[in-house]
């Protein structure tokens, strides 16, 4: 396709619309609408692989478009009624085929690149850690555009009629939802199969930064995706009934390829970025190389809270502080150690806080390490939050202060925490002592609550 054919292909189709609609629809939900992907740890402009993970999903949107869009290029011939005229000529059906596909994957792929070049920007300015793992998911997510859009090509020349683009529109938003089993993308929910979910382009909402697909993935869809893809081609230069039907094998053939590499367990679908989970240290406090520029902020007041801990809980206590790497679903454990203080910057009493604030939400965590996980999707426990506001006073040698970051009130937190302030303080030295390390081994435990524990209560 020399230069003034796309400068003709471009003026007379639909393809510079389509690129246009996929654009502002993206740009349009990534910052018009206060979606999940504004916030976490795992925000779009976080981090690399959080960046196409988010461009990604958002195919749910744009990939119906795309198909609808190819569909409605696809109908110019019978509109025109030039179908008869354009067979009579000696120009070859597919030249013109890949001339419709070609202008449109210009499009399509344009548009997709400047979202992400958008989201790239913004991501080199605000981290330090750079890598190439990325750039498999938004190749995949541009060749679904491609695809999308010639298989909407294909099967509207096949079916010529007006209700054809919007029929696979709302056809093909609809199975990609029905296909979309991850509502958690640590541990999904098996809805369907997970290798038939994994044919619908769109990928699960990011809650973990640490988190990505793994090879199988990769492969698998672009199988499925180019038979997709060539059955379009085809379906667009078929002329016989017989042409169309062989223009299937493809498509049938890539996802049958496909759905022997894509992985039959949910589990295998996301997998742990090792490079980005490796730990940077200074002395005993260690982030992972995505938070590494947290690591400055983070060492002194980590040193600090592992000398107070080790005066509070003796050889009971953490010896370093390490940001954890454990992957879960909503709801479920945090990941816990009893020799090491676990940090999860998806918690705001740790990610929000600086200098003193840092170190006592630090020794609060080491005193009493959470059995119910806050984060911005989860409030944690009142009681847990209170029971951390005390140890970590007592250990200070201060007055009790709320923690700051939590969800709860902090009328509520102080309402809880003063009566078994008051009753903890009121005892010798000695019996204080004991019910703060009973406090911290129910704590590590999860088998008792930690605030009746400080209370007086026995722990179960």
């Amino acid at each position: 396709m020399n230069t003034r054919v796309l400068r003709v292909e471009l003026r007379r189709s639909v393809a510079p619309w389509a690129g246009a609609v996929v654009l502002v629809t993206t740009l349009a939900f990534l910052h018009l609408i206060a979606g999940p992907w504004w916030r976490g740890t795992a925000h779009w402009t976080a981090q690399w692989t959080s960046m196409a993970l988010w461009t990604r999903s958002l195919l749910v949107f744009s990939w119906p478009l795309a198909v609808g869009f190819g569909a409605l290029q696809g109908l110019r011939d019978h509109r025109s009624k030039m179908s008869e005229l354009l067979t009579s000529t000696p120009r070859p059906a597919r030249h013109r085929a890949a001339t419709l596909v070609g202008t449109a994957a210009i499009t399509l792929v344009s548009a997709y690149a400047l979202v992400v070049l958008l989201g790239a920007v913004q991501v080199s300015a605000d981290t330090a850690y750079t890598h190439f793992g990325w750039l498999p998911i938004s190749l995949v997510g541009a060749l679904a555009l491609v695809a999308g859009a010639a298989l909407g090509m294909g099967v509207a020349r096949t079916l010529p009629s007006a209700l054809t683009p919007p029929a696979l529109t709302v056809g093909m938003f609809v199975a990609t939802n029905l296909l979309r089993q991850f509502e958690d993308s640590a541990v999904p929910k098996a809805a369907v199969p997970n290798r038939l979910s994994l044919l619908s382009p769109p990928v699960a909402q990011v809650r973990e930064v640490l988190l990505t697909l793994s090879a199988s993935v990769h492969v698998g869809q672009t199988l499925w995706l180019l038979g997709m893809a060539a059955t379009g081609l085809a379906l667009l230069a078929a002329a016989t009934p017989r042409a169309r039907l062989l223009a299937l094998t493809p498509v049938l053939a890539g996802a049958a390829i496909a759905m022997l590499v894509l992985p039959a367990d949910a589990r295998r679908t996301y997998v742990v970025d090792e490079d980005a989970a490796t730990q940077v240290c200074d002395g005993a406090v260690c982030v992972t190389r995505t938070q590494q520029a947290r690591l400055a902020g983070l060492a002194d007041p980590g040193a600090k809270a592992l000398r107070l801990l080790r005066g509070a809980l003796g050889d009971q206590a953490p010896v370093a502080v390490r940001e954890s790497t454990g992957i879960r679903a909503i709801g479920t454990r945090p990941e816990r150690s009893p020799d090491t203080v676990l940090v999860d910057f998806g918690d705001e009493v740790i990610a929000g806080a600086e200098g003193e604030k840092l170190t006592r939400a630090l020794l609060a965590q080491g005193m009493a390490p959470l059995c119910y996980p806050r984060s911005s999707a989860e409030s944690g426990v009142l009681g847990e939050v209170v029971a951390q506001g005390i140890v970590a006073a007592w250990v200070l040698g201060g007055d009790f202060e709320p923690l700051d970051g939590t969800l709860h009130a902090v009328g509520d937190q102080v309402s809880l925490a003063r009566p078994v302030w008051k009753k903890l303080t009121a005892l010798p030295r000695a019996e204080q002592r004991v019910r703060i390390r009973a406090a911290h081994a129910a704590a590590l435990s999860c088998e008792g609550d930690t605030l009746d524990v400080l209370a007086g209560g026995v722990p179960r």
